[in-house]
C-alpha cells in the first residue's frame, strides 16, 4: 500500500465507529496510532524531498534564464556588427533556453503544488493522530477503572462468598454435633450390692404393711 493510499484510509477512517466494533480497542489503536507515525514520518520526509527538488529546479531555472538572457544580448551584438546570420543562432539558442525555462517553471509549479498538498495532509494527519492518542489516553483511563471496579466487585463476591461458606460450615458442624448425641446411647447402670439389699428391704417391709392392713380389715382372720 503506498503512502497516499494509507494516508486517505487514515483520513477516512471512523476511529468511533472502529473502536466500538475491537474485540480488542486498545490493541487497535495502538496500531492505528503506530501507523499514523509511520504515516506522518513519510509524509514529512516526501514534503522535504519535494522541497529539495524545487530548491534544485529553482537553481537550474536561474541557469537557464541567465543563459537565455546572454543569447539574447549575443543576437543584439551581432545584428549591431551585420552578422545576422549569428543572429540567428543566437536567437535560436535563446529560444531552447526559453523552452527549457518553460518547462522548470511547470516542473517547479508542481512540486509546490505537491509541497502545499504534502503540508495540508501532514497537518490533517497530525490533527488525526492528536485525536488518536487522546482517545487512547481516555480508553486507557477508561480501561483503567473498569479494572478497579471489576476487582472491587470480585473482593465483594468473594468475601460474601466466604461469609456464606464459613455460615454453611458453622451451621453444617452444628447439625454434626446434634447427629452425634442422638447416636449417643446413654449406658444403663448396673444396680449395685447396696442396691439390690435395699430393694430387698423395701420388699420386706410393703409385705408387713400389707399384713397390717389386712388385719385391721378383718380382725377375726
Amino acid at each position: 500500500m503506498g503512502i497516499f493510499s494509507r494516508f486517505k484510509d487514515i483520513v477516512s477512517a471512523n476511529m468511533s465507529a472502529m473502536l466500538d466494533k475491537a474485540e480488542d480497542p486498545e490493541k487497535l489503536i495502538r496500531l492505528m496510532i503506530r501507523e499514523m507515525e509511520e504515516t506522518l514520518v513519510e509524509l514529512k520526509a516526501n514534503c522535504a524531498g519535494t522541497m529539495a527538488e524545487a530548491t534544485r529546479v529553482g537553481r537550474e531555472l536561474d541557469v537557464v534564464e541567465k543563459a537565455r538572457e546572454r543569447w539574447a544580448q549575443r543576437a543584439e551584438l551581432a545584428v549591431s556588427r551585420g552578422r545576422e546570420d549569428l543572429a540567428r543562432e543566437a536567437l535560436l539558442e535563446k529560444r531552447r533556453e526559453q523552452e527549457r525555462a518553460d518547462a522548470l517553471l511547470r516542473e517547479m509549479a508542481g512540486c509546490e503544488a505537491l509541497v502545499a498538498e504534502a503540508r495540508n495532509d501532514i497537518a490533517t494527519l497530525e490533527e488525526k493522530l492528536a485525536s488518536a492518542r487522546e482517545k487512547q489516553r481516555l480508553l486507557m483511563q477508561r480501561h483503567a477503572h473498569a479494572r478497579v471496579r471489576t476487582q472491587a466487585r470480585r473482593d465483594v463476591n468473594r468475601a460474601v462468598s466466604l461469609d456464606a461458606m464459613r455460615r454453611f460450615d458453622e451451621l453444617e458442624q452444628r447439625v454434626e454435633f446434634m447427629e452425634a448425641e442422638a447416636e449417643i446411647e446413654v449406658p444403663q447402670r448396673k444396680p449395685d450390692l447396696e442396691d439390690r439389699f435395699a430393694q430387698l428391704e423395701g420388699a420386706d417391709e410393703i409385705e408387713r404393711e400389707l399384713d397390717a392392713l389386712r388385719r385391721k380389715v378383718n380382725p377375726s382372720a
